[in-house]
């Protein structure tokens, strides 16, 4: 569970969020939609710890820990690894895979915490394994250096090493940006997968139908504010969320 009030961040004395809340429950895909500009992946920063925010909280909670409510960390402002090693883990936009190391090694890398002991949660071996049958197209390219996929192979390299973290929270920046068609309904379709496996996931997307079409529950971001939220078949029938965000642009 992720729990987000009145956060306020942005980048030296621009400021970009304007005290949002909101709310990602446990087992659930959450989904922030919004124009270009309007504070996502800047949100998804200030909660990995890429940034801190000058205002706010948030609070993690572990999956399956039993009462959510009372098993609430605060987490805010803490640095970028120590917010990892508590089990949010962040697939940026751009995807930004170790281009020059195999595909194997990016995989092992997100489960660095774990391989440490800084984060002893499962058997990193195992979900190796589990990341080869979810991306298929990994297990064949497993030796190959990493910025020798395509587009949409490094989306999917990024995902996985973000899952090999074994997340409380997965948080997934743009992960349609720059595919083709085809390789956004696959991404989609993974991610319909995770759905099914109650992966906790907060997805920021420039596809915003798409996004509503395979989430619980969304909000609106506009100028840094959260401007609508509900569930996202609600969201998905809003007239004034059809004309902004769910035309043939979108």
């Amino acid at each position: 569970m992720l729990k987000v009030d009145n956060l306020i961040a942005g980048y030296g004395k621009v400021q970009v969020l304007h005290g949002i809340s909101l709310t990602v429950a446990d087992g659930a895909l959450v989904t922030l939609i919004g124009s270009n500009g309007a504070g996502k992946t800047t949100t998804l920063r200030a909660l990995s710890g890429m940034i801190a925010p000058s205002q706010g909280t948030v609070l993690l909670g572990q999956q399956g820990a039993g009462d959510p409510s009372s098993a609430l960390e605060n987490i805010t402002g803490l640095p970028a690894h120590q917010i990892t090693r508590r089990g949010v883990a962040h697939s940026p936009e751009g995807r930004r895979v170790f281009a020059t190391l195999p595909v194997e090694d990016n995989l092992l890398l997100g489960a660095f915490p774990r391989l440490s002991g800084a984060r002893p949660r499962g058997e990193p071996a195992a979900d190796l394994e589990r990341m080869y049958d979810l991306f298929p197209r990994l297990r064949e390219r497993r030796r190959q250096l990493a910025g020798t996929l395509s587009g949409g192979e490094q989306q999917m390299l990024a995902m996985a090493r973000a899952l090999m973290l074994n997340p409380a929270v997965l948080m997934l920046d743009e992960p349609s940006m720059g595919l083709a068609p085809k390789l956004v309904s696959e991404v989609f379709a993974i991610i319909a997968r995770l759905k099914e496996r109650k992966i906790t996931m907060l997805l920021v997307e420039q596809f915003a139908a798409a996004a509503l079409e395979v989430a619980d529950f969304g909000y609106v971001l506009e100028n840094g504010r959260i401007s609508a939220s509900g569930p996202a078949d609600k969201l998905r029938n809003d007239p004034a969320v059809q004309a902004a965000y769910l035309g043939a642009a979108h």
